[in-house]
């Protein structure tokens, strides 16, 4: 039974059509087509059904899933474990997306330091989802937001580093009260659905301050740009201060002690990847003074 065309059908399912899962495979729909229709022609049964533009999975799929997934994991710890390093096999690293750009790749050039046969598979997301992952197993481990109830048993959750709201504006408003700015410029707002928008959600509360808001996106990285670009002004957590300056905005500080985020690691403790996982936490602590607020 082919790996790919079980790709493919856990594609469809995560993502809900054909032409999804074929941009996500980087492969043509067609192709993807053809995968479903000959596994499902091996299993012997349909997998997939489609309403227009959808696809979802069958009752037959549902029950075969999570035991698909388990087999893809498999068989990348197999392959990994075949032309690399015996003990390490593959580790599967989940990222919140605001930490994606600058973090992720300083921690893998440390880890691929240490360990130069090391196969990492890596996917982004918010923190909720990243839980989530871990929890079912489909990852090993996620650098992500605090989780807002307490770890289940066997998992652990380690704070790497608290980021402090902080007020970003185009350079020209770089002298300007901030709490004044947000009251009147458009404000790009950070998703209130994260621990970083609800911070920010508290801030505003705290001073009265009723935004005029133009956008709201769970991206970090995009509402810098457009601040940036003059679109507005933003509330965020300073998660990238060398990268934000960089790019030419203004950080401004708030006037009073702010909410913070709180980034850490999330994992199981008793996973086949623990020991890499320690490894990688120590690695985290050892990043570049860019990170200074990373905790000891």
């Amino acid at each position: 039974m082919e790996t790919r065309y079980l790709q493919s059908f856990v594609a469809i399912c995560d993502y809900g059509s054909v032409a999804e899962a074929a941009r996500r495979l980087n492969i043509t729909p067609a192709a993807v087509a053809a995968r479903i229709k000959t596994l499902e022609e091996e299993i012997g049964t349909r997998l997939v059904t489609r309403a227009g533009r959808m696809a979802r999975p069958t009752e037959a799929g549902m029950r075969i899933l999570d035991r698909v997934r388990g087999l893809l994991k498999d068989a990348r710890s197999i392959q990994a474990i075949a032309n690399n390093d015996e003990h390490l096999g593959e580790l599967r690293l989940g990222v919140a997306t605001s930490t994606l750009a600058e973090l992720t790749p300083q921690l893998l050039k440390h880890l691929y330091d240490l360990h130069p046969t090391l196969r990492a598979y890596v996917e982004s997301g918010a923190s909720t989802y990243l839980y989530n992952r871990v929890v079912s197993r489909d990852i090993d481990v996620a650098i992500m937001a605090e989780p807002v109830h307490a770890c289940p048993k066997g998992f652990q959750w380690i704070l790497l580093k608290e980021e402090q709201l902080v007020m970003i504006a185009p350079e020209s408003m770089k002298d300007c009260d901030p709490n004044h700015l947000l009251a009147t410029q458009p404000f790009l707002r950070f998703d209130r659905s994260l621990r970083g928008g609800q911070a920010v959600e508290t801030y505003l509360r705290r001073y009265g301050i009723q935004p005029q808001e133009r956008l709201e996106i769970d991206t970090l990285i995009t509402i810098a740009y457009m601040v940036r670009d003059g679109v507005g002004v933003a509330l965020i957590p300073d998660w990238a201060p060398a990268w934000l300056d960089s790019i030419g905005v203004s950080r401004i500080t708030l006037p009073d002690v702010t909410p913070m985020r709180r980034m850490g690691v999330f994992w199981d403790a008793n996973g086949v990847n623990a020991s890499l996982v320690q490894t990688l936490i120590n690695e985290a602590r050892r990043l570049p003074s860019s990170f200074k607020n990373i905790v000891a």
